[in-house]
């Protein structure tokens, strides 16, 4: 691990902690010490019109999970109307229990909706930092606007969480984080011949813990927690590298006790309105998250409940690269992504939303994307972890999309560490006409920190993929999605340098789709 990065961040924290930020907090005397209890700080999600879900966790040296008493601990929160607490809306006490590695899910009901907040939690004499989050608008009423930040993939080794303070600056309404917030395993280690190889891979409850708590020790991933409030979901790097259902790539008898642990590590460390499970070898991700009339969120689980990969390596799960002439399995029908129930439960959704825009919030890119022209049903090589590895599952859902009737479907995505503009439709071979129309745009977005390919390289697969319009493998950041009853905006935001903690960023380009036109164009 990078020692020298890690003490910089802790420091950084405990500092700000004792100082103040511009969302502005009070914390104890003691509050840069070695006993402060909320070094890892708070976070919000889940919102409603009338709640909120808060979280933190109990913890004096992120850097040593493992050093929490094992005692039950009584954690004082309030929420108010003003950032100086004048006007408490809500409080009361939680119990962080060390079976949840001292963890509090707060659900802060009887606020009024539509309106920010701001909350903290106290254990003693210790103040927590100050979050400041909002209540969802009321279902009948027809929002003017949401601010909406999207981000996924933030390797710890692989740079700074710059683009979390940008996007705390950017105050935005919304924050949907999209898979990856950890990685299991931490930095490559070269051998001999030269080959990467991962190290420090985490299998076990406490391993998942200790790399939860090292993510969240820094300053900036902090920052924009408490900026806003969060909806998430994840993705393999949670668990294991291209998991599918209860199959990991080295096809161990034991991944499900490994799954259940990294489920419940994820639980503990996430600001989710579920409750806590008797079992956490399933845990329930998929919900919906409505914004007003604005907005419906379908925030979807591709991990938990999808058939294994296609045509993986003999002797091995995971992905593969393969030519779809090449593998059956691809053509199978059975095959599922999000499993039935799921896809059930989203076409209930779509059918009876009332929403102005229904997006689905998921964790990789849905267009089609080939490394070879396609012009024919059986041409293409796809990468199996994808979508790409499940064309009927796709192709059931832009069915759905389309049969559903739902309003302005847009489909949000991460996982594969860059930036696209992509058109939706339901036979990619054909060009779009009125019996194969665009369904629905897709935006994706390029990882906080982890490295992708050349840029060349998906500036060929741009020109291989007519209905992909961009594509930028090169930078980091996020995107800043601005949502009106007319038309969604995404910014693709660049960060400068990611290995540097001060980076500036830069709007790299922006796209626009109107209400009632699925057509993406330069905005």
């Amino acid at each position: 691990m990078h020692e020298a990065r890690r003490t910089f961040l802790l420091d950084a924290a405990r500092l700000t902690a004792a100082a103040g930020t511009g969302l502005g907090f009070t914390a104890s005397a003691g509050a840069a010490g070695s006993s402060y209890p909320f070094s890892l700080g708070v976070a919000s999600g889940s919102p409603l019109p009338n709640a909120v879900i808060l979280w933190t966790r109990i913890l004096s040296d992120p850097l040593d999970a493992a050093s929490a008493p094992p005692l039950a601990l009584t954690v004082r929160w309030e929420v108010a109307e003003d950032e100086a607490f004048r006007k408490i809306a809500a409080k009361g006490s939680a119990t962080a229990s060390p079976a949840l590695a001292h963890s509090v899910h707060v659900d802060a009901t009887g606020l009024k909706p539509d309106r920010w907040y701001w909350y903290r939690f106290m254990l003693g004499d210790a103040v927590s930092p100050v979050g400041r989050t909002r209540t969802a608008p009321a279902m009948d009423i027809m929002p003017t606007r949401l601010k909406l930040a999207v981000a996924s993939c933030q390797h710890w080794e692989f740079g700074h969480y710059a683009a979390h303070r940008h996007i705390a600056q950017a105050a935005p309404d919304l924050v949907a984080f999209l898979g990856d917030y950890i990685y299991e395993w931490g930095p490559y280690q070269l051998r001999h011949p030269p080959r990467a190889v991962r190290s420090h891979e985490s299998f076990t409850l406490a391993d998942y813990r200790a790399r939860y708590a090292q993510y969240k020790s820094d300053p900036d991933l902090q920052a924009a927690h408490r900026a806003a409030p969060w909806i998430v979901t994840w993705d393999d790097h949670e668990v294991a590298n291209d998991y599918a259902g209860d199959v990991d790539e080295r096809l161990a008898p034991d991944f499900a006790a490994r799954r259940a642990a990294a489920y419940q590590a994820f639980y503990e460390h996430m600001p989710l309105r579920l409750p806590a499970p008797r079992s956490f070898g399933a845990l329930r991700m998929f919900q919906r998250h409505d914004w007003g009339r604005l907005a419906r969120f379908h925030l979807l689980d591709s991990r938990q409940y999808r058939s294994p990969l296609a045509c993986s390596k003999p002797g091995r799960g995971g992905s593969n690269v393969v030519l779809a002439r090449a593998c059956a399995e691809l053509r199978d029908p059975r095959r599922t992504m999000l499993g039935l129930e799921q896809e059930a439960w989203l076409a209930q959704g779509l059918s009876s939303s009332r929403a102005r825009w229904n997006i689905l919030a998921q964790q990789t890119l849905m267009a089609q994307s080939s490394g070879v022209p396609v012009r024919s049903p059986d041409d293409g090589r796809f990468w199996t972890d994808g979508w790409d590895g499940y064309p009927a599952a796709r192709r059931r859902l832009l069915d759905t999309l389309a049969t559903s009737r739902a309003r302005n479907p847009l489909v949000l995505s991460g996982d594969v560490h860059t930036f696209y503009a992509a058109e939706l439709r339901r036979d990619v071979a054909r060009p779009v006409s009125k019996t194969n129309p665009i369904v629905a745009a897709e935006f994706c977005g390029t990882s906080v920190t982890s490295s992708s390919r050349p840029q060349a390289r998906t500036a060929e697969n741009v020109e291989r993929n007519s209905h992909i319009l961009y594509g930028r493998s090169d930078r980091r950041g996020y995107m800043l999605i601005d949502l009106t009853p007319a038309a969604s905006t995404a910014q693709f935001m660049a960060l400068d340098d990611v290995r540097d903690a001060c980076t500036a960023q830069s709007v790299l380009d922006a796209f626009r789709v109107d209400a009632g036109v699925a057509r993406v164009r330069g905005a």
